[in-house]
């Protein structure tokens, strides 16, 4: 009698294409990451890797292929896709109006979460609880669109331009933070090229504008040195 299938946390993505209009943005595009593991995304502006990111986390439809999850031992749909990720991306917006703290209090209770989570990774982050999202540097907002990502301690990362007007320490702070999430069964896909030496990086998934993707897989003697 054979040994039962292991159920490793995986995301896995086959065929997508996605257009606007006369637009070919997406063409054929594949790639798959396990827990704890990173698929990078490279490719030149425009060639569709904030789109791909997209389609994976539900907020937009492929037009053709398919998108396969399981997170914590169960396979998630669309929808449930959406609750299960945490998602950072040049687009969050914040509600100018509010303090640091009440944008994730906020979230939180939206989500169900404990807001005190949002407190703690406003500290570590160094950001100033009291100060209105409209007040802060462009850094400062990067840092807080990281905060939104990391309040569910989420399971699926899914990272458009990680480090986006991020000073060495903030670099550090996220790689750190990052590098513990992934450590906890986490995976990540992200969209940087200074990623590329991480070494949780297992596949790098080249987008090609308007053409078929390439993937390529991090040897083990690459992922030891």
């Amino acid at each position: 009698m054979s040994a039962p299938e292991r159920l490793v946390d995986h995301l896995s993505f086959h065929d997508l294409h996605r257009g606007f209009g006369r637009l070919r943005v997406l063409s054929g595009v594949s790639g798959e990451v396990e827990a704890g593991g990173v698929l990078l995304v490279v490719g030149h502006n425009g060639s569709g890797k904030s789109t791909l990111l997209r389609c994976l986390a539900g907020l937009m439809r492929p037009q053709r292929g398919t998108i396969a999850c399981r997170l914590g031992g169960r396979e998630h749909g669309i929808d449930s896709r959406r609750r299960a990720l945490g998602y950072l991306s040049p687009d969050l917006g914040l509600y100018a109006e509010l303090t640091t703290r009440e944008n994730l209090d906020l979230f939180a209770r939206l989500r169900g979460l404990d807001p005190a989570r949002g407190g703690r990774l406003l500290d570590r982050f160094g950001l100033p609880q009291r100060r209105l999202a409209s007040a802060l540097s462009s850094g400062m907002r990067q840092r807080l669109r990281w905060c939104f990502a990391l309040l569910a301690a989420p399971r699926l990362l899914l990272v458009d331009e990680p480090f986006a007007n991020l000073d060495r320490r903030g670099r550090d702070d996220v790689l750190e933070l990052l590098e513990e999430r992934l450590a906890d069964g986490a995976l990540a896909v992200i969209a940087d090229p200074d990623l590329l030496e991480l070494p949780r990086v297992r596949t790098v998934l080249t987008l090609r504008l308007g053409a078929a993707s390439c993937a390529e897989e991090r040897s083990r003697a690459e992922e030891r040195a």
